[in-house]
C-alpha cells in the first residue's frame, strides 16, 4: 500500500513540475506576444498618421489648385 501512495505521489510530482514548466513556456510566449502586438499597434498609428497627414495636404493642394 504504502508502496503504491509513493509512487503515486511521485507521478503526481512529475505532473506537476511539467505544468509547472508549461506555464512558464505560455507565460513567456504570451509576453513576447504582447511584445509583437504593441509594436503593431505602433506601426498602425504612424501609418493612420501619415495616411492623415497626406490627406490632408492632398486636400489642401486641392483647395490652392481651385482659388
Amino acid at each position: 500500500m504504502i508502496d503504491q501512495l509513493n509512487k503515486r505521489l511521485y507521478e503526481l510530482q512529475q505532473e506537476h513540475e511539467k505544468g509547472q514548466t508549461q506555464l512558464e513556456q505560455l507565460d513567456l510566449e504570451r509576453k513576447q506576444l504582447y511584445e509583437t502586438l504593441l509594436r503593431i499597434s505602433g506601426a498602425i498609428q504612424v501609418l493612420q498618421e501619415e495616411i492623415n497627414r497626406m490627406s490632408g495636404s492632398v486636400q489642401s493642394d486641392a483647395v490652392e489648385i481651385n482659388e
